[in-house]
């Protein structure tokens, strides 16, 4: 018997929406990631994109657990001495806080080329609406 391994015309990428709001940062991620990657699928292959597209609304009301709204920060380095800089999660939920969704789904697919073409099917917005209702997205619950 042979091994199944899904062709590009055998994968239907179906869309789904999930409304964010009180919902857990992590938790969410990770539901979103494995969606992302389509590992809930019985077709599932780890070098093809076989995941669907998700629009996240109200990406602004997410909550997080413990101290990390006083504790959590963003860490880049230009490059240069002296070049590290931290920003407070509290500063970023005002900022935009769509990349606080993008940034910890990011860190939970892949880092390469397939990972990359998977985050582009994220969709987050921080109010109740979206442009995406053409493609008649389904609700995820959570």
């Amino acid at each position: 018997m042979k091994t199944f391994t899904p062709k590009p015309g055998d994968i239907d990428h179906k869309w789904y929406v999930i409304d964010a709001n009180g919902l857990v940062l992590g938790r969410l991620a990770a539901k979103i990631a494995q969606v992302l990657r389509g590992k809930h699928k019985p077709i599932w292959a780890p070098h093809m994109d076989c995941g669907d597209f998700i629009v996240v609304v109200n990406a602004d009301k997410l909550r997080l657990t413990g101290r990390k709204m006083l504790q959590k920060r963003y860490v880049h380095h230009s490059g240069y001495p002296g070049g590290l800089r931290h920003t407070a999660i509290t500063r970023v939920m005002q900022d935009k806080p769509e990349y606080v969704l993008r940034h910890a789904v990011r860190g939970m697919l892949p880092h390469n080329r397939l990972g990359r073409k998977m985050l582009k099917k994220l969709k987050i917005y921080t109010a109740p609406e979206h442009p995406h209702t053409a493609q008649k997205p389904e609700t995820l619950n959570m």
